[in-house]
């Protein structure tokens, strides 16, 4: 599909210029491209999609930008014949000013189709139904370390240089409280309902109650240094770190002590990912003295799978509705590679970026992978095209059959 820019502009009168201006011609060049009206939304993920192309069709072409015009195509002996990954981005946003630290994570995509972004001191937001972009009235010197949305998508977490945490209401465009004690910066946050977990440099992890005025329900003593991966599990029964000591904790959610301690990975582990449809599989990816991602069964702490990866694992996202994972990459591909799963097969490898990727984030059809990286570019990457159903894990189906018998 044709590549399309768009600039974060770091003054907010520019912003609404190009929001006033630019608007109109993107629904329409968009519509364009996709065959749908300029009324319907550009990442629809309700029941109702536009008109479906087969994946390996050509989009009506329009010359794409320079900074996409270099993609390489999967060869199809990489690829599984039933569907083709396109390897060239559909969508670009510049990303002027993002922080090059591996520890970080200043991108997340909302079940409301809302892509936070951490630049430099600001926090922008970018609606991607309608191509809109809101700035987050931060107005702090404090450094952006993290950024996390809760589940309903109206509630933004923000974690700081100087260890707080923060609670933003997107719509009002409001800090609603401030959550102070880490004795360093809290470079990763994780919700579990009305709870948000923070993740900082002293190695501390602190669970919140957002509701209480005595926020801090518990502290978990595990790592000797900067927790920077941190993920609940979907049902809020386990949480996985990972750290800059290279170590793995799975975590009782009634515990503060580690039920599982991992100590496999030889890099600092910041790529986390609970799979969706096995519960007690969860991903780790380790850094650039790593580049091994493992595998762990969090019912017995053993590890399921490895495979080594040959570079810097940045991050993983589980697919919602195939059977696979992909990995975002650092030193020295810079690239992105999605594996099939349980065998392990690379499906196809995506030259991304022209320096280390980030951070990634999944829209909420659990379609398209965003990912940022160094070279102050967020592209958008259709990886996971799908008929609209879900894998099911053997777990839901049970919970669903007993919840029926009741």
């Amino acid at each position: 599909m044709a590549s399309l820019n768009y600039h974060f502009a770091k003054n907010t009168k520019e912003t609404s210029q190009y929001l006033e201006h630019g608007a109109q011609t993107y629904r329409e060049h968009i519509a364009e491209v996709v065959g749908i009206t300029p009324n319907q939304r550009i990442l629809s993920f309700g029941p109702e999609a536009p008109e479906k192309r087969n994946p390996g069709d050509k989009p009506k072409s329009n010359t794409p930008s320079s900074s996409t015009s270099s993609s390489t195509s999967a060869s199809s002996s990489t690829v599984p014949p039933s569907r083709r990954i396109l390897t060239a981005p559909e969508k670009i946003l510049d990303a002027p000013y993002i922080t090059d630290d591996f520890y970080l994570n200043l991108l997340d995509w909302s079940s409301q189709n809302v892509l936070a972004i951490a630049l430099d001191k600001s926090i922008y937001l970018w609606n991607a139904d309608y191509g809109t972009i809101q700035l987050l009235d931060y107005q702090s010197e404090d450094a952006i370390t993290s950024l996390g949305w809760e589940a309903n998508g109206q509630f933004l977490a923000v974690g700081t240089g100087s260890g707080d945490t923060q609670i933003w209401d997107v719509q009002a465009n409001q800090k609603l409280r401030s959550m102070r004690g880490h004795q360093g910066r809290v470079g990763v946050l994780s919700w579990n309902k009305y709870m948000v977990s923070s993740g900082a440099r002293d190695g501390s992890i602190w669970h919140h109650d957002v509701r209480a005025a005595q926020h801090k329900l518990s502290e978990l003593e595990g790592h000797v240094d900067e927790v920077c991966g941190l993920k609940w599990r979907q049902d809020g029964m386990m949480l996985a770190s990972g750290g800059n000591d290279n170590i793995v904790h799975l975590w009782d959610a009634r515990s503060t002590k580690p039920k599982f301690t991992k100590t496999n990975h030889s890099g600092a582990v910041k790529a986390i990912a609970w799979c969706p449809w096995e519960m007690n599989l969860v991903a780790t990816g380790g850094g650039r003295e790593d580049t091994h991602i493992h595998f762990w069964n969090s019912s017995h702490g053993g590890k399921v799978k490895s495979v080594y990866t040959g570079s810097q694992v940045t991050s993983l996202l589980w697919s919602k509705h195939h059977r696979e994972i992909v990995s975002t990459h650092g030193y020295p591909k810079n690239q992105l590679t999605v594996w099939g799963y349980p065998a392990l097969n690379r499906i196809v490898d995506i030259p991304g970026h022209d320096s280390r990727i980030l951070h990634s984030a999944l829209s909420p059809d659990g379609q398209v992978v965003a990912t940022a990286a160094a070279d102050e570019n967020i592209k958008f990457w259709r990886i996971f095209e799908h008929d609209g159903k879900e894998l099911i894990s053997k777990d839901r189906l049970l919970m669903r059959r007993s919840n029926s018998l009741r």
